[in-house]
């Protein structure tokens, strides 16, 4: 089997797969529909650039088809950032405002119309032969790579966010579903960063061996990515979970110079309040619990409290709830009494809801395992 070969192979395998994941998404009953189907038309447009693994040229007889595949690659990254935005936050939705991502892809198509759709098909091979030599067709080539590195720098930023908010208002956010997405968004970037390697062999060397091989590896992490974000798909059966997009960072919110002294014996004091509420009322046996619902119960703004607990304290909401989890969970673990509990039942009693985020911050806080903290202990 050569390498053209496995190419074609791979590229099948992968458009098939993708194909059946975007048709899925469409289908499947849920709540997170606009996430689905955001996800599942930026998976149809990938296709739509691999059928490219399949073909030598362009094919004459479709060459407006052909065309139209090309425009494709001026919503593929902004599909992604929207993307993005509806995994991680809940309260996204798309609105007329965003039309504006598809101006270039419009743009594109205008140029194809003049060059391609309304010519007969002398006059479109002429057009397409000449494409490289044209200035306004280099400054769409440009154009796309600004695109991709504008949008998925914009993702990064995104889902870094996110993470913050998730840490500082949230006891149980799902951060293994978010670095999923930073890992598949790393993903797709290091697979286009072998799209550049083409660009550049096919400018220094032409159309050679070296290219074919880099086609080849270029279709095979086509596949290799579909793959693995099917692997990561059905790991995360909960990934469509978000933040509301209306909270922001402490350190936006509020400066990051701390307070004066005679400032510091005020929030002390709130800082030891804070604490004996959570010792005596122990609301963080609530899984749900967020800074919003602390705040109502010590009777303090939700500004006021993230301040204290994130810059003040210096923690995560994350972590300053959970710290009184573990803690009521090592005692749990040390009482021989009680040694007939699970793991898992201990877990959803002191107020987590997720073994993996509880094993996390168990082992964060103690440097054991549960299991293994129980051993050494009873």
């Amino acid at each position: 089997m050569d390498n053209f070969t496995f190419k074609e192979i791979a590229a099948f395998i992968g458009i098939f797969l993708v194909l059946v994941l975007a048709i899925f998404l469409v289908t499947v009953k849920t709540k997170h529909k606009l996430s689905n189907c955001l996800l599942a038309f930026f998976l149809f447009t990938n296709a739509l650039d691999a059928i490219k693994f399949l073909q030598n040229g362009v094919p004459v007889n479709y060459i407006n088809l052909e065309a139209f595949r090309w425009s494709s690659n001026y919503v593929v990254s902004a599909m992604f950032y929207l993307y993005v935005l509806s995994v991680c936050y809940t309260n996204f939705r798309l609105k007329l405002k965003h039309l504006i991502h598809l101006i270039p892809f419009f743009a594109f198509n205008a140029l194809m119309m003049w060059g391609i759709y309304l010519n007969d098909r002398p006059t479109k091979i002429m057009f397409i032969n000449s494409m490289n030599d044209m200035p306004l067709v280099q400054f769409f080539l440009y154009l796309f790579e600004v695109l991709f590195q504008v949008y998925f720098i914009a993702s990064f930023l995104v889902i870094r966010k996110a993470k913050k908010i998730y840490l500082e208002n949230y006891t149980n956010p799902n951060i293994s579903a978010l670095n999923a997405l930073y890992k598949i968004t790393i993903l797709y970037y290091v697979l286009h960063f072998i799209v550049l390697i083409r660009w550049l062999v096919t400018y220094i060397f032409g159309v050679g061996e070296i290219r074919a091989w880099i086609v080849t590896i270029d279709g095979f992490s086509f596949l290799f990515c579909t793959c693995w974000y099917l692997f990561v798909a059905l790991n995360n059966p909960e990934f469509f979970r978000g933040v509301n997009s209306d909270l922001k960072p402490i350190k936006e919110v509020v400066s990051e110079e701390k307070s004066t002294p005679e400032i510091n014996e005020e929030k002390n004091a709130a800082i030891k309040s804070l604490k004996d509420f959570m010792v005596k009322n122990k609301p963080y046996l609530d899984s749900s619990l967020t800074i919003q619902n602390l705040a109502e119960q010590v009777e303090m703004p939700v500004k006021d409290l993230s301040t204290l607990i994130n810059l003040y304290m210096d923690k995560h909401f994350f972590d300053f709830v959970n710290e009184y989890r573990i803690e009521k969970a090592i005692q749990i673990l040390k009482d021989p009494a009680q040694k007939q509990l699970t793991v898992l039942e201990i877990l959803y009693q002191v107020g987590f809801n997720s073994k993996s985020s509880f094993n996390t911050s168990f082992k964060k806080y103690t440097g054991k395992t549960p299991t293994d903290f129980r051993k050494e202990t009873l």
